[in-house]
């Protein structure tokens, strides 16, 4: 078996999975902006975010806890996870009033 192959085709296959894997964290939802005060949007938007983080158990080390997650886990899990926390973080908002049209 050529070791040095398997090496290079892991590394992207690992990079991917990480990177689905914090995609989630960063993803902004699609918000109906008109008559919304924008400061106060991003306060809450930040909030949300950390709720999310909390309710996770990411916390402050989210690449680590999500790197973790998605090397045990698997690219699925690792996207799976991330699908629900952008629905917790869709519900926050929605629950500040917004609307939500993603």
């Amino acid at each position: 078996m050529n070791w040095q192959h398997t090496r290079l085709t892991l590394s992207p296959i690992s990079g991917a999975v990480l990177l689905t894997a914090c995609a989630g964290a960063e993803v902004r939802p699609i918000v109906d902006m008109k008559g919304v005060n924008e400061a106060r949007y991003e306060k809450d938007l930040a909030e949300c975010q950390e709720y999310v983080k909390e309710a996770s158990g990411m916390g402050g080390t989210a690449p680590e806890g999500a790197g973790a997650g998605a090397l045990i886990g698997g690219g699925g899990g690792a996207y799976k996870g991330n699908e629900s926390q952008e629905a917790v973080e869709k519900k926050c908002l929605v629950g500040r009033g917004y609307k939500v049209l993603n």
